[in-house]
């Protein structure tokens, strides 16, 4: 954050990666909106943002470059900004992102560990992008499945922040490459808390457990469960299944948002009145005494 004066704060944020889908009018959608995504989550106001381009021009033609660039600005226009510049650089491999710049109130910007005592924790988008991710690379996706893919990961946060904001939350961080089981440890590392989460009660993509079950998974699922593991409970009906969704690395997942107990009802009906991919509640911040202890895993 840099604080311009009283009233106004500017925030940025970078992200870019190598594609995911062999569409790259769809891949560049999907890493604006990764990239946009770490705005809201701060409970800012996209204004700008730069391209990140990395590009084989002696192997690919340059249309391909275009069409991802097209994507991209595709999402900027839906978020409401413009891509006002960037760079590109000749890559061995395509290589695509945004650096985006927000406002926000200084007073007003969410931190991710601000969680209070009895907040529930809301996932605003289903798990199961990563394994997706995985299972398309290996061309056994299903054309549903795909399809589910390209909603979630294209999908912007701005309503859930908007939503948030109007609401008034604790804490608000968005699921990404730790998964939902490293970005609840985030929200209460430095903290007295534990969070509770509730297996049966995710949002997860359909047929996504099924391809788990068959071994389809990316590599970052392992690193996310070791990382994790010193600091997690888990009840003893939890399957390494289970445990797997939860450490799903996500690609432009969804918001997780601590909100009080006692405004969560209005805060699920507006988030699906209007339009959040979902809305769920997945845990619960506690309070304990136990050393070392962040999570504990309920079926």
């Amino acid at each position: 954050m840099i604080k311009l004066h009283s009233e106004l704060a500017v925030v940025q944020s970078l992200d870019f990666f190598m594609p995911i889908v062999d569409d790259p009018f769809t891949f560049g959608m999907i890493a604006a909106a990764n990239a946009i995504s770490d705005i809201y989550a701060m409970g800012a106001k996209p204004i700008s943002a730069l391209a990140i381009l990395g590009f084989p021009i002696k192997k690919l033609p340059a249309e391909v470059a275009n069409q991802i660039m097209l994507g991209g600005a595709e999402v900027c226009k839906q978020a409401g900004i413009l891509i006002s510049g960037g760079h590109s650089i000749d890559d061995i491999e395509p290589k695509f992102g945004l650096s985006v710049t927000g406002i926000a109130h200084p007073d007003e910007i969410w931190k991710n560990n601000s969680v209070q005592e009895g907040d529930l924790l809301v996932l605003t988008k289903p798990l199961g992008v990563g394994v997706f991710g995985s299972a398309n690379k290996k061309g056994i996706l299903s054309t549903s499945q795909y399809d589910a893919f390209v909603k979630t990961t294209t999908f912007l946060n701005a309503i859930p922040a908007e939503v948030a904001r109007e609401t008034g939350v604790s804490a608000v961080t968005d699921v990404t490459g730790f998964g939902l089981l490293g970005h609840s440890l985030e929200m209460v590392q430095g903290t007295d808390f534990t969070v509770e989460l509730y297996v049966k009660s995710l949002p997860i993509l359909d047929g996504a457990l099924d391809l788990l079950e068959q071994g389809v998974k990316p590599g970052a699922t392992a690193r996310n469960l070791a990382h994790v593991g010193p600091y997690t409970e888990y009840d003893e009906d939890v399957s390494l299944r289970d445990k797997e969704i939860l450490a799903d690395a996500q690609t432009s997942g969804g918001l997780l948002i601590a909100v009080s107990e006692e405004k969560v009802e209005g805060f699920l009906k507006n988030l699906e009145l209007r339009g959040a991919l979902c809305s769920v509640v997945v845990g619960k911040i506690l309070r304990t005494n136990i050393e070392g202890q962040r999570i504990i895993v309920r079926l």
